[in-house]
């Protein structure tokens, strides 16, 4: 990678910037790619409307978290590779500092108003799932076929529990695109460029291949908890089509499954995310540092945000040098329709188990997951807003 434009003052600007968007930009991965938008294309025209729109489409083909890589991007054409690490750095860190510090504070919640602000949290998930479904599933599976490989993935991921149900839904949904979606495909031919070399992209993508094969057989290997951890959210993050609330299931099935991490926890947790900025993969930070196992620690929330956010990154910097002649081709497109879909099946499956069923205990539950659902869907209320109201309906129901 050229790092002929890494000055510092490029590298202060880049770090300013994605600062003040993981200090405000809520509202999920979709909203940040439209703070990113108004912010780098329209007033500080870093690039322009097409180039963006590329960039996106390239990080939205990739496994990981789509904002956070189109961010990583942008700090990478503007600072080289210290301001693609400023970038990740300053957008990431506010959401993951929070997370952290509510779960190393989740003692102060045990009374009864404390109880009902978590309950309230988990209701939250609720909507905020059911909302992600809804949204993608209208934009993702618009026709029968596609609507179909959401279906066949449900059943996938039900039929074969933990993570392997995820692999083998996504690679179902990829096949079936690749068979019966080609004829949505659309031929696009604008270029991207990006400072990475041939070289460079090789050995991100060795590095990525080297730990997604390599960290199953060290954890293995030796009785190690971190080497463990690390497994399992690099895994997580190396699988996830979709970005944001698709790692729900997966980070589920790693850690809830495994007995890391209790089932009430895990869901208070991903409703706390629901209530700040930042990309939705911090909970990451949150789930490390409420692990008993790791001591519930500052660095168990550490390595479990960069392991998470790690695979992501290089897969984009792996693709970067040969992105412009693959999208052309028509099974590329096709393929990833297929994957698109069915990360709508795997969420959907979600939705019920294990959101659903650990949150709503009743018709008090419904009736306050239903209305959050109604002000994300028909009021348009951002998502903190919403996380605020069914908190405080949270105490309320269960005083």
């Amino acid at each position: 990678m050229s790092d002929d434009h890494a000055t510092p003052g490029r590298i202060r600007e880049v770090f300013r910037a994605f600062l003040l968007l993981g200090l405000t930009s809520f509202g999920g991965p979709i909203a940040h790619l439209g703070y990113f938008r108004g912010e780098f294309v329209e007033r500080r025209r870093w690039l322009t409307e097409q180039a963006y729109a590329d960039l996106v489409a390239l990080c939205q083909f990739l496994p990981g978290p789509a904002s956070s890589q189109v961010g990583f991007a942008l700090g990478l054409m503007r600072g080289g590779p210290w301001g693609a690490l400023a970038a990740w750095t300053a957008f990431t860190l506010p959401s993951a500092i929070l997370l952290s510090l509510f779960a190393l504070g989740a003692a102060a919640f045990e009374g009864p108003i404390g109880q009902g602000l978590i309950h309230g949290l988990k209701v939250t998930a609720v909507a905020i799932v059911a909302h992600a479904v809804w949204g993608m599933a209208r934009n993702l599976c618009p026709d029968r076929r596609r609507a179909g490989i959401a279906l066949a993935a449900v059943f996938t991921v039900v039929l074969v529990s933990g993570p392997l149900g995820q692999v083998a839904a996504i690679t179902v949904g990829a096949v079936a695109g690749m068979l019966f979606c080609r004829r949505h495909a659309e031929r696009e031919a604008h270029p991207l460029t990006l400072p990475v070399s041939r070289r460079a992209g090789h050995l991100a993508g060795l590095a990525f291949v080297a730990l997604l094969v390599g960290l199953p057989l060290l954890a293995w290997a030796t009785p190690s908890l971190t080497l463990a951890v690390m497994d399992a959210f690099y895994r997580a993050g190396a699988l996830v089509f979709g970005g944001g609330h698709v790692v729900l299931p997966l980070l589920e099935a790693e850690v809830v499954q495994s007995g890391w991490v209790s089932a009430d926890d895990f869901l208070a947790g991903y409703g706390a995310a629901q209530a700040i900025p930042g990309p939705l993969f911090t909970f990451a930070a949150y789930l490390g540092a409420v692990m008993e196992p790791l001591g519930a620690s500052l660095f168990g929330a550490a390595l479990a945000l960069a392991m998470i956010f790690l695979p992501g990154m290089l897969l984009l910097v792996a693709v970067l040098p040969h992105w412009n002649r693959f999208r052309r081709w028509d099974s590329a497109q096709a393929l990833m329709r297929g994957a698109n879909a069915a990360v709508v099946g795997i969420l959907g499956a979600a939705l019920y188990q294990p959101v659903w069923t650990s949150a709503i205990l009743g018709p008090r539950e419904f009736a306050l997951a239903l209305s959050g659902f109604l002000l994300l869907a028909v009021w348009k209320l951002p998502a903190w807003a919403v996380v605020a109201v069914l908190a405080g309906g949270g105490v309320l129901i269960s005083v």
